[in-house]
């Protein structure tokens, strides 16, 4: 089914194949022909298949193909060649390994998740109708604004992923105490496999914003597995991971208003044997109608000085980065909520 610039394939026994400037999905059901030219991306949900023909003509066309497991993990990200030039990625690849410059980095990038954490709380408070819950993830957001000072006092990088372990701690109950009447048990965060519909929602959610990350990064000329926060490891997309942790609690926040509006429900999901909880197919559907709606959603951006769409959000904080490197812009300005 497709929203907007994005084709999402859930079928497991889809076929995308490559036709005269389109691509045909094959499905049990039938087909659907797809000219390349009105995508940018192509989301694939389930364990279909794509030909190398039709791999070839999106990457020729900038369309970003990315495979998501059932649980959301990326499998895998193939986009165009990267944008930019040679000198901002050696730029980049001298950040990394500059321990002040990585440092200073890395705690922009998690003072901005904090304080965006402390104001999706505070919202969380404001909407709570128990007058003891809004007490409760009032302290919470307090806590969270606490934390600020630790990060910035820290003196190495696992200092401040120990500051943010912490804080997240404190953030993901309060979402608990958020979610306490809704219907859908959420206890603690759990990845590998997700343990419940929350968390099943979170790591799902997770898995297309970072998509989004990885395309954005590479189009203007970085290495999205150069990072700071998430030191570059074989196979993770760990500059991808740093610069989506900012909007990690905007993602949260869409999560919660989703389950809190009775938007999906327990039906929407699937236990597996051993535990694991997954999105059935039709609530990926729910999911990805909601999410194609919030990515068209606005947000003032403090930098801009103006309203920017959800969906631009990861190609402009791209894009400052890589005037920071460039020596454009003497600090990176991560994107903090108003």
């Amino acid at each position: 089914m497709r929203y907007l610039s994005t084709l999402y394939v859930r079928h497991h026994r889809a076929r995308i194949q490559h036709r005269r400037g389109s691509l045909l999905v094959s499905t049990p059901d039938g087909r659907q022909r797809v000219p390349l030219e009105a995508i940018d991306s192509l989301v694939m949900l389930g364990a279909g298949q794509i030909t190398t023909q039709a791999l070839e003509a999106c990457v020729r066309k900038g369309v970003r193909v990315a495979a998501l497991r059932q649980g959301g993990a990326v499998r895998f990200v193939v986009g165009p060649g990267t944008g930019g030039n040679v000198h901002l990625r050696l730029a980049l690849y001298r950040a990394v390994a500059d321990h002040g410059w990585s440092l200073r980095l890395a705690k922009a990038v998690v003072a901005a998740k904090l304080q965006n954490c402390r104001r999706v709380v505070g919202r969380w408070a404001r909407d709570a109708n128990d007058c003891a819950v809004a007490d409760d993830l009032h302290y919470s957001a307090n806590q969270l604004l606490g934390r600020l000072p630790r990060v910035m006092d820290a003196e190495t990088a696992d200092g401040v992923r120990g500051v943010e372990g912490d804080a997240a701690r404190t953030y993901f109950s309060a979402m608990r105490r958020a979610l306490a009447r809704s219907g859908l048990a959420f206890s603690i965060r759990t990845r590998r496999p997700p343990r419940d519909p929350t968390n099943s929602l979170l790591g799902f959610c997770y898995g297309l914003m970072l998509t989004e990350f990885v395309g954005a990064a590479e189009a203007v000329g970085l290495d999205h597995q150069m990072g700071f926060f998430h030191r570059p490891r074989s196979g993770r997309p760990s500059l991808a991971l740093d610069l989506a942790e900012e909007l990690r609690p905007i993602t949260d926040r869409f999560v919660v208003s989703l389950i809190r509006r009775r938007q999906i429900g327990s039906a929407g999901f699937t236990e597996m044997p051993g535990g694991a909880v997954y999105l059935s197919d039709e609530g990926r559907a729910t999911v990805i109608r909601a999410w194609e709606a919030h990515k068209e959603t606005e947000l003032d951006h403090p930098v801009l000085g103006g309203r920017v769409g959800r969906w631009a959000l990861p190609s402009v904080q791209a894009t400052l980065l890589a005037r920071h490197l460039r020596g454009d812009l003497p600090v990176y300005p991560p994107f903090v909520l108003s």
